[in-house]
């Protein structure tokens, strides 16, 4: 799972507001899903690393929509770039220990 200890104070308000992105099929939010891999401002540019449940997921325009909302209402945010990884792999272990039990995955 993505650690946000390291931070910045902005990074870790676009890492907050990316926690408000929920997944609608599965309710729960993005983060808790281990699909944020990294984030980097860059001026006044945020720029994410993350990945997707399964390739062709049918929601990832609305997630790039979503995201990019999220991440432009912090403060000083001006534009937002997603990149799009498919390694690591998703698998459910990335999830938060909130996440599993949301979802009633228990191990």
């Amino acid at each position: 799972m993505f650690e946000a200890e390291n931070l910045s104070d902005q990074e870790k308000e676009v890492y907050q507001a990316l926690k408000k992105v929920i997944d609608p099929e599965l309710q729960v939010d993005i983060v808790d899903l281990g699909l944020i891999y990294g984030i980097e401002i860059i001026n006044k540019t945020c720029k994410i690393t993350m990945t997707l449940t399964i390739m062709g997921c049918p929601l990832s325009e609305w997630l790039n929509t979503e995201i990019t909302k999220a991440a432009e209402s912090a403060v000083g945010i001006n534009d937002c770039q997603i990149k799009l990884v498919w390694y690591p792999q998703w698998n459910p272990s990335m999830m938060s220990r909130v996440a599993r039990m949301t979802l009633g995955i228990h191990g």
